[in-house]
């Protein structure tokens, strides 16, 4: 992306295809003159819209040689009080494919130029509207898939996570003067930044830091959703259980064993909370090569899962063979949360499962074909992950780019607190400072470059 300004961009607002509407977005120092071109009132005059308020909408048709278009609404916002903070225009339209090209057609030999993925948002940056890290939660709220997703990027749009950083680097600021000032007058041998109430600041800051990094894994989570690996032998019912939690027969159910070779991945929204559920090929030990590359990615999906559901038939299976089966998991779990789940219980006493499986008193006991006790099942899950506690003053940090930054900070930090330990000279403290600062400043764009601009904007969708 070659970051330029001073142009008139046009982009498509809303998703492609047919709807009942479609929003066409300008924005630049020509986006009022390029609409004016092909717009005109009711009776056919020409239409200005450059003279109007900020914040009003204006009824006109889009005529091509004599020709009507469309009939649309126009609204006019004037810079710097708009979204990009210079002059802007969405025209609403009929949602008709063949109509929302020739709009845009027509602006773009008015003079305007296709938007590029991200644009609008980048010239609200650029013109100061919000900073980087604001720029960065209005793609993830575009892309929020739960309630609370769309919580925590609403939170970090409105300025917690930046609010929270810039507070950071002014404290580093006035301590980095500080030092910065001994270097001016270093042959006077002089002291002005006191070293233990520095040490002490930095710990500080670096606590925060600290706390920020370790958000990154809930925040991790509640952007892509929880990964939950449903493990056990074949025919044990996994593929139900996935399809009676997804509501769709996403999984092939059969009663022939091994159905499944690969890993079956599909997301759902329980309570607010994103799951993303991975139905895995039954474990047991075979001689098929092809159903053993299946076994393998069950391993595999059970390490890189937050929680592990191990499903089993509750009478194909002893209490003891039950404790056996859990110990050679758990070289495979890690740190993983382990639901034991008993499935089929409708064809037999409910008690006496519960008394031969008494040594497992966790046990979640549910029938996949019936969808007994299915809602006990997704209460242990967001028991188990209760992503529900995040508050709406929490900072969490859902973007690796930021995750990244802060490490770097606190290494920075370190290195510091490290000099001050060893009494060194002010001009390498100040190096450390200055590139912890750096850091800092590159998480709301306060320190950028172009480099930077494109590959976080690039990533957005075209329109916004």
């Amino acid at each position: 992306m070659k970051i330029e300004t001073n142009d008139t961009i046009v982009a498509l607002a809303t998703a492609h295809g047919s709807a009942a509407i479609a929003v066409i977005r300008l924005s630049g120092p020509s986006a009022f003159k390029v609409v004016e071109k092909n717009l005109q009132s009711k009776n056919l005059q020409k239409k200005q819209i450059h003279n109007k308020a900020s914040h009003t909408i204006h009824f006109g048709l889009i005529v091509q040689d004599d020709v009507i278009i469309d009939e649309v609404l126009v609204s006019v916002f004037k810079g710097p009080n708009s979204f990009t903070g210079q002059d802007s225009v969405e025209v609403s339209c009929h949602g008709s494919p063949f109509i929302q090209q020739q709009i845009i057609q027509l602006f773009l030999a008015a003079g305007a130029r296709h938007a590029q993925p991200g644009e609008f948002t980048l010239r609200a940056f650029l013109n100061g509207k919000f900073d980087l890290s604001q720029a960065e939660a209005v793609a993830d709220l575009i892309a929020s898939n739960s309630a609370i997703s769309h919580q925590v990027a609403m939170q970090q749009m409105r300025g917690g996570f930046s609010n929270k950083i810039k507070l950071l680097r002014e404290n580093l600021i006035n301590f980095a003067s500080l030092i910065e000032l001994e270097l001016d007058f270093s042959e006077e041998d002089v002291e002005f930044a006191n070293r233990t109430d520095l040490k002490n600041l930095i710990h500080s800051i670096n606590n925060v830091v600290q706390k920020l990094i370790s958000s990154f894994e809930l925040g991790n989570v509640i952007k892509n959703g929880i990964p939950v690996a449903i493990v056990g032998k074949p025919n044990a019912g996994k593929s139900t259980l996935l399809n009676v939690l997804l509501e769709d027969d996403r999984a092939i159910v059969s009663e022939i064993a091994g159905t499944t070779r690969d890993t079956i991945e599909d997301e759902i929204t329980i309570d607010g909370v994103l799951f993303r559920f991975i139905d895995t090929a039954g474990i047991r030990t075979t001689s098929d090569v092809v159903e053993q590359i299946g076994v393998n990615k069950a391993y595999e999906a059970m390490q890189k899962s937050a929680i592990i559901i191990y499903l089993f038939d509750s009478h194909e299976i002893s209490s003891g063979d039950l404790k056996n089966e859990i110990e050679m998991l758990k070289e495979h779990i890690g740190t993983s949360q382990l639901v034991i789940v008993a499935n089929k219980i409708d064809t037999e006493s409910i008690d006496d499962l519960k008394k031969e499986f008494s040594n497992f008193p966790d046990i979640i006991f549910i029938s996949a074909k019936t969808h007994d006790h299915i809602k006990d099942l997704k209460l242990k899950l967001l028991e188990l992950f209760d992503a529900r506690t995040v508050t709406a003053t929490d900072t969490i940090v859902t973007n690796a780019r930021h995750a990244n930054s802060l490490k770097n900070v606190s290494n920075a930090l370190q290195k510091v607190l490290d000099g001050l330990d060893k009494n060194i000279v002010a001009d390498l403290l100040a190096l450390d400072i200055r590139y912890a600062l750096d850091e800092i400043g590159s998480l709301t764009g306060e320190v950028t470059n172009e480099d930077l601009l494109t590959n976080i904007f690039s990533k957005f969708c075209i329109g916004k």
